[in-house]
């Protein structure tokens, strides 16, 4: 699975409840967006988080 290259934010796991109270198993994914940024000077394909995004913590093209 694919993680964020900045935060290293990855894939949840839990329960998810009904209103029965019967369990089943949950996965939570984080939003990755795949970004042009500028690394040490070149141009490079990243999988970024949109909260990273939003941080101003990547340098896009």
């Amino acid at each position: 699975m694919a993680k964020c290259s900045v935060c290293g934010k990855s894939v949840h796991f839990g329960k998810k409840v009904s209103h029965s109270h019967r369990r089943s198993n949950k996965m939570w994914k984080p939003n990755l967006k795949k970004v042009r940024c500028n690394v040490n000077g070149t141009h490079k394909r990243l999988y970024v988080c949109t909260s990273c995004l939003k941080g101003n913590k990547v340098e896009r093209v």
